[in-house]
């Protein structure tokens, strides 16, 4: 995928639609907080930013933007995500 096309495709998709759909999210200030989908975690540590459109886990500091969290979560690499 051209990195125009990847571009593209960043701006029409909102992260915490994408991560909603696989991790319980609720608002605490800018952003949204839930349960980290890469490690066992009791408190929410995993912070998705609708404003840059990105996630980081304050546990297991895992982050990246849409496609790296479709891939971490589907086991996919970069050029087979849909």
């Amino acid at each position: 995928m051209a990195n125009d096309d990847v571009q593209l495709v960043k701006e029409k998709l909102d992260i915490v639609d994408i991560v909603g759909d696989r991790v319980r999210l609720r608002r605490a200030g800018r952003d949204f907080v839930g349960l980290c989908p890469f490690h066992n975690e009791k408190t929410p540590s995993f912070h998705v930013s609708q404003e840059r459109q990105n996630y980081h886990c304050f546990g297991c500091g895992k982050g990246g933007d849409v496609f790296t969290f479709v891939m971490e979560t589907e086991g996919l690499d970069f050029p087979r995500v849909p």
